[in-house]
């Protein structure tokens, strides 16, 4: 079998938690799937997990910051034995996630590593993407497209709660709580660490807890108690936006869950009760939270269903679950790429085709003020959504639309053009005819929106581009 018909690439997923860290190597199988007298699509059609590294605590200094050395050191050893350099990186992620991405160096941590651990190592942070990502490595998500079933996957860590809900294969919306095992720490049997949280859910149970006490298990089952109660009340869509535990946004989902899935390291002492037998196993309130989940009697009337993977299904999402292949047919300067960080400026074509392309300046000068306000050259990738079918000439008078709108407010920029529909092979090569000296990257069957982040990676033996549509959103 030809290249063009099959490739393998390597992807990496490095998870840096609130507790632990963990990192998977995987292989992506890419095939053209099209018949031969079609044109070409290429798919991911296989996703073979080839090395787990163990679970690693992840190593702060004073609480305040990640040791990137450590980390550094702790992904290098890694590589190592699972028998890969860096430089055979070609896609992956690297996700901070729960109370980690509070951390003063954590943007610094992420972008050391998306760029010494790989060729094209993203860097992601933000609840509602570690929501999707965990959904998808537990099997949430595979869940979904086989059933009738609304299903939430609930992906507790050390230091949050992310939720994902998913209706045939559909993101129906994301949750993330301040909900975790490690937002109540021990030193032996006294109160070492209580997160600001937990602090106003003291005040408003009135439990008094404070640093150096000693508490009792029935003060500490109140707390664990609460936030069980919590988690069924986001379920069903009766959590309050005044909530000292609601981190962003609330739910958006209006159907009722019927199957519930738990995944992230609090996961095992749902699944495994028998080997979580007290709070001092971890020095914190992880095995109470996880009783708490088990005798909740509302939550107890939905379907529980066990996940694929737990404490890993966050890494496991991040190798395998992050990356998309752009369509066969496109237009891309080599040297262009990678590009990284780039904000999605979204030009909908719902109105009539005239209407926007005489307003094309406006629309660029539009996304300029939002994404670069103070022209400081941030490359802004340009999504046309909705485009009706077009012919030659109409290609032609869309390619010379865009170039006359970017020479005017983006002049040193490269022009980036991201489609859904299968153009971008002839919209790229309009925009060359025109301006052949302007770097240029014009991908199709890729759908994103209006304020994601992408990453493009360099062009691969069959044609494609991978990418990575991903969050930036490092929360304080």
């Amino acid at each position: 079998m030809n290249k063009r018909n099959k490739e393998v690439i390597t992807s990496a997923g490095i998870d840096i938690g609130t507790s632990t860290t963990k990192l998977v190597i995987s292989r992506l199988s890419l095939r053209n799937t099209a018949g031969m007298t079609h044109m070409p699509r290429i798919e991911i059609t296989d996703k073979e997990v080839i090395y787990e590294s163990p679970i690693f605590r992840t190593p702060l200094l004073d609480g305040k910051e990640i040791d990137m050395e450590k980390v550094d050191a702790m992904v290098r050893d890694q590589y190592e034995k699972a028998g890969i350099q860096a430089s055979d990186i070609q896609t992956g992620a690297v996700i901070i996630t729960g109370e980690t991405a509070t951390k003063s160096n954590a943007k610094e941590m992420v972008s050391h590593l998306s760029d010494h651990a790989g060729k094209f190592l993203v860097a992601t942070a933000g609840p509602d993407l570690e929501s999707i990502i965990a959904a998808k490595g537990s099997g949430a998500f595979e869940l979904s497209k086989k059933t009738n079933k609304t299903v939430a996957n609930i992906d507790i860590g050390g230091g949050t709660a992310n939720t994902a809900v998913y209706r045939y294969g559909k993101l129906v919306g994301t949750c993330t709580l301040h909900v975790g095992g490690k937002l109540m720490e021990f030193d032996h049997d006294s109160i070492h660490y209580l997160s600001p949280a937990v602090q106003k859910v003291n005040e408003k149970l009135g439990l008094d807890l404070t640093i150096g006490m000693q508490p009792e298990e029935k003060t500490i089952s109140k707390l664990t108690d609460y936030m069980a109660e919590v988690i069924r009340k986001m379920l069903d869509g009766e959590i309050e936006e005044n909530e000292p535990l609601l981190l962003g946004n609330l739910p958006q989902w209006t159907r009722s869950i019927d199957v519930v899935m738990f995944s992230g390291g609090v996961s095992e002492c749902i699944y495994h009760p028998e080997g979580c037998t007290s709070n001092h196993l971890y020095n914190d309130i992880g095995i109470s939270l996880a009783q708490s989940l088990l005798e909740n009697p509302q939550l107890q009337l939905k379907e529980w269903k066990r996940p694929g993977e737990t404490v890993r299904a966050t890494v496991l999402g991040a190798g395998t679950q992050t990356t998309e292949i752009s369509g066969a047919t496109i237009q891309v300067d080599n040297a262009t790429l990678p590009l990284r960080d780039m904000p999605v400026h979204m030009i909908d074509f719902k109105e009539e085709f005239e209407s926007v392309l005489s307003s094309m300046s406006d629309h660029i000068l539009a996304g300029s003020r939002v994404f670069d306000p103070h022209e400081e050259g941030m490359t802004m990738a340009i999504y046309l959504s909705d485009l009706p079918l077009l012919g030659f000439k109409d290609i032609q008078r869309l390619a010379k639309a865009l170039v006359t709108a970017f020479d005017e407010h983006r002049p040193a920029q490269p022009l980036v053009i991201i489609l859904e529909r299968d153009l971008a092979k002839s919209l790229g090569q309009a925009i060359q005819v025109l301006e052949g000296e302007r770097e240029m990257v014009c991908i199709d069957q890729i759908k994103v929106e209006h304020g994601d982040y992408l990453d493009i990676g360099s062009k691969l033996d069959s044609g494609v581009v991978p990418v990575v549509i991903k969050t930036l959103t490092f929360h304080e």
